[in-house]
Order: C-alpha cells, then structure tokens, then sequence
C-alpha cells in the first residue's frame, strides 16, 4: 500500500480565535474556510506542506450524536483532553520561544523525555493539546 496522511481533524468552539492562532501564530497557510450558518470547517496546513491539512471542525454536529455525547465533548474541550496533535519542529527552542511570546497556553517547556524525544506542549484556543517534537 502507498498510503500518507492527507487531513487531521481537531474540534474548534471559536473560529475567528482557531484562525487566528492557526494562521497568525503557528504560521499555517488557510486552505479553506467553509461556513454553513454560524458553523465553520477551516483547513490550514503548513506551506510547504501542500498534500498535509488540519481542518478545524465545529464539535458534535454529527447528528448520530446525542445531547449527552455533545455535552460530554464540551466537557472534555474545557479541560483539554478530548483532541491531541503531535508537530515537529528542526529548532523547539525558538519555535516555544515565539509561542511563549505570543501568550500561548504553555503545558510543558522543552523537556527531554524519558522515551526517547525532547517535546514542549500547549494548548489552542479550544483547549486541543499541541506536542511539538524536536526533529533530530
């Protein structure tokens, strides 16, 4: 098989402050933004990774979903464990340094890890917990 990872998705409860953070912090490219009434789908992705996306997708519109289901999901947005995204980075010293800088919800600073990797963690404006690896 030849297969590669063309779309992850991760949940979003503001769109203008996911764009935001998305396309002016992290420095992703806005592939798409789709609306459907207050609802939006934005997909950004690294420049010059053109074959990889994120898209950030409004929560618990599946209408397969209960209303139990939909409040458990904003339950788990709020505390920041119902999505995780692991990024790579050549330099995580100034990658976290900028993200510091522009008042990122910082979980973890750089830190070898016992497993092998030296990682930083945060989180986005819903709550999704960013892992940045080190490229090594």
């Amino acid at each position: 098989m030849d297969l590669s990872i063309q779309s992850s998705f991760l949940p979003h409860n503001d769109p203008d402050a996911s764009l935001a953070f998305y396309r002016d912090t992290l420095g992703f490219e806005v592939r798409n933004d789709v609306g459907y009434g207050e609802l939006h789908w934005i997909t950004v992705g690294p420049a010059e990774q053109p074959g990889t996306s994120i898209v950030l997708y409004p929560p618990g519109v599946d209408p397969g979903i209960t209303e139990d289901e939909r409040r458990t999901i904003s339950e788990m947005m709020a505390k920041g464990t119902y999505a995780i995204i692991t990024l790579a980075t050549p330099d995580l010293d100034e990658t976290f340094a900028r993200l510091q800088a522009s008042d990122a919800d910082v979980v973890q600073e750089p830190t070898e890890q016992p497993y092998g990797v030296r990682d930083c963690a945060f989180r986005d404006p819903a709550g999704n917990l960013i892992r940045i690896n080190e490229l090594r």
